[in-house]
C-alpha cells in the first residue's frame, strides 16, 4: 500500500540494522515485564483488598495504557490502574469511595500526591513505579461515558487485539517523536499522545508507513479507521476516536507540533540515522556564551520572572501560554516589534521570554489625525493637540494632521513593570505574579543559572 511519500524519497528504505538498533536501546527486557507484571499484580490486589476492608461492593480494577498493552518503552514506568464502579454510582460517592481507596493503597507507597483531572486522582511512587490510580465509571461503551476517563478501558480493548505484533513498530515511533520534540500529549508539549501513536501504527501498519505518510500531510488531514465520524474538526490533525465517534484523538496537538513532525520526518528519509531517535543533549549556555549571543543577535532580550505557582503542569502551561500572549500583545500595542516569545518554568523560578527588535523606542511618536476636509472631526483634534502638555508640534502631512507627542513608555521593561498587572493572566500565575515580579533584559538574564533553563536558552538564542 502506498502512504504518498514526498517527492525523491518514494524509495527510501529505513534500513533494518537501524530499526534493530534503535530497538536494543528501547525495548523492555525480559526481566523488566516480569517485574512490571509482578507490580501491577500487586496494585491490583491492594485495590481489592482496601474496598473490602473499606466495605465498597462491585469494585473493579482494570490495568490500562501503554504497560498493560505492551507498547511501553523501556526504562519508563508508568502504570494505569483504573478502579471502576457500576455505571449508577453517584459522581460524588464515586469520588469520595474512589479516592478513600486509593488512599488505602497509598499507605504502602513512598510517595502520593492529590491530582485533578475531570475528577480526583491519586499519584502515587510504588516501588519506583509512577502509579495513577483513577476512579471511572463502569459504562456499556465509549459514547455512554460519564466522565472523561471512562472512555480509557475502551481503548484498551480496541488497541490490544489489533497491536499485537506490531508492538515494535509503537516502540519505533514513539521513541522517533520523542527524538523529534513532539512527544506528549499533557499541555505542556501539546504533541502526540501514546494512544494516538498506537492508533496511527494501527491505520498505517508499520513505523516506515507512517513516516513516508506523515512526509505529506497538510493540516485538515483525517483518519477515521472505523469510517465512523459523526462531528467535523478543525484541528490540523484528525484521528477519530475508534471507540467514540464524536472526539479527535489528535486535539491537544498544537499546529507548530504536527510541523516539526512532518519536518522530522522528510529530514529522517533524506538520512535515516540514529540521531533522529536519541539527538545529542544540548549542554547548559555558559555566561560568556550568552553575552557572545547577545553581541550576534544585537536584539533585546527580556524576561519576566516570577515564583512558580504551586499547580501541576497541566493546570500551570495553559495559564502561561496565555501570559505569553498577551504580554507580546502589550508590548505591540505600545509599538514595540516582537520577534518571538517563550515559556520555561522550574521547580522555583517561571520566566516568560521576549526577544523584541529594540527594547527602546524615541520618547516621540507621531499622531496622525484625521484629513483637513474632514472639518468638524479635523478641528477637534487640532484643537485636542495644539498647545498640549507631551505634544512637540504640528504639521499636515498627506492631507492629515501630525502631531507629534510625548511617548508613555519609551523602554519595554519600563512599560511591563508599570502594565504587566493588566495583561489577561490566569488565576494561579496572577497570584505568583501579584506576590512579586522582576524583569531582567539582556546580561541580567545571567542571574538565571538553574541548568535545565541554561538548556532551554541555547535552543531559544
Amino acid at each position: 500500500m502506498e502512504y504518498g511519500a514526498v517527492s525523491g524519497m518514494e524509495n527510501t528504505d529505513i534500513p533494518e540494522k537501524l530499526k534493530l538498533e534503535v530497538l536494543e536501546k528501547i525495548r523492555p527486557t525480559e526481566l523488566e515485564r516480569e517485574k512490571l507484571l509482578t507490580i501491577q499484580e500487586e496494585l491490583a490486589s491492594k485495590v481489592k483488598t482496601a474496598a473490602e476492608k473499606l466495605g465498597i461492593p462491585d469494585v473493579l480494577v482494570r490495568m490500562v495504557g501503554s504497560a498493560a498493552r505492551g507498547t511501553w518503552l523501556s526504562g519508563t514506568h508508568d502504570i494505569d490502574v483504573f478502579i471502576s464502579f457500576p455505571e449508577e454510582t453517584p459522581r460524588e460517592k464515586l469520588e469520595t469511595m474512589g479516592m478513600a481507596i486509593a488512599r488505602e493503597v497509598a499507605k504502602h507507597a513512598e510517595h502520593a500526591e492529590d491530582r485533578h483531572a475531570e475528577h480526583p486522582y491519586l499519584n502515587i511512587i510504588y516501588k519506583g513505579f509512577d502509579v495513577d490510580l483513577v476512579p471511572c465509571f463502569r459504562v456499556a461503551s465509549a459514547s455512554q461515558i460519564k466522565s472523561a476517563v471512562d472512555r480509557t478501558p475502551f481503548h484498551n480493548d480496541f488497541v490490544k487485539p489489533r497491536v499485537k505484533g506490531l508492538e515494535d513498530e509503537v516502540l519505533l515511533l514513539k521513541q522517533f517523536m520523542r527524538g523529534g520534540g513532539v512527544y506528549g500529549s499533557e499541555l505542556k508539549t501539546q504533541g502526540f499522545s501514546g494512544y494516538l501513536t498506537e492508533l496511527l501504527i494501527i491505520h498505517y501498519g508499520s513505523f516506515e508507513n507512517t513516516v513516508h505518510a506523515a512526509c505529506s500531510w497538510k493540516p485538515g488531514q483525517k483518519i477515521d479507521i472505523m469510517q465512523h465520524s459523526e462531528i467535523e474538526h478543525d484541528e490540523p490533525l484528525v484521528v477519530v476516536d475508534p471507540t467514540d465517534p464524536r472526539r479527535n484523538v489528535a486535539a491537544a496537538l498544537s499546529l507548530d507540533k504536527f510541523c516539526m513532525f512532518i519536518d522530522h520526518c522528510r529530514e529522517f528519509l533524506k538520512s535515516p540515522e540514529l540521531r533522529f531517535f536519541f539527538p545529542a543533549s544540548p549542554l547548559p549556555l555558559k555566561d560568556s556564551e550568552i553575552l557572545e549571543k547577545l553581541e550576534a543577535r544585537k536584539s533585546t532580550q527580556l524576561a519576566v520572572v516570577f515564583k512558580t505557582p504551586d499547580v501541576v503542569e497541566d493546570v500551570l502551561y495553559p495559564q502561561l501560554y496565555k501570559m505569553e500572549q498577551a504580554v507580546a500583545a502589550l508590548l505591540k500595542e505600545y509599538d514595540f516589534t516582537v520577534m518571538k516569545t517563550g515559556v520555561w518554568s522550574g521547580k522555583s523560578e517561571t520566566a516568560v521570554l521576549l526577544e523584541l527588535i529594540s527594547g527602546t523606542l524615541p520618547n516621540i511618536k507621531k499622531h496622525i489625525g484625521p484629513p483637513v476636509w474632514v472639518k468638524t472631526h479635523a478641528e477637534k483634534f487640532k484643537e485636542k493637540y495644539k498647545g498640549a502638555d507631551g505634544v512637540f508640534g504640528g504639521y499636515i502631512e498627506n492631507g492629515k494632521y501630525v502631531f507629534e507627542i510625548q511617548r508613555k513608555y519609551p523602554t519595554a521593561k519600563g512599560l511591563l513593570e508599570e502594565r504587566l498587572m493588566t495583561c489577561s493572566l490566569g488565576k494561579s500565575v496572577c497570584k505568583s505574579v501579584s506576590e512579586g515580579f522582576e524583569i531582567i533584559e539582556d546580561a541580567g538574564i545571567c542571574r538565571l543559572k538553574d541548568t535545565d533553563f541554561r538548556v532551554f536558552l541555547r535552543g531559544w538564542m
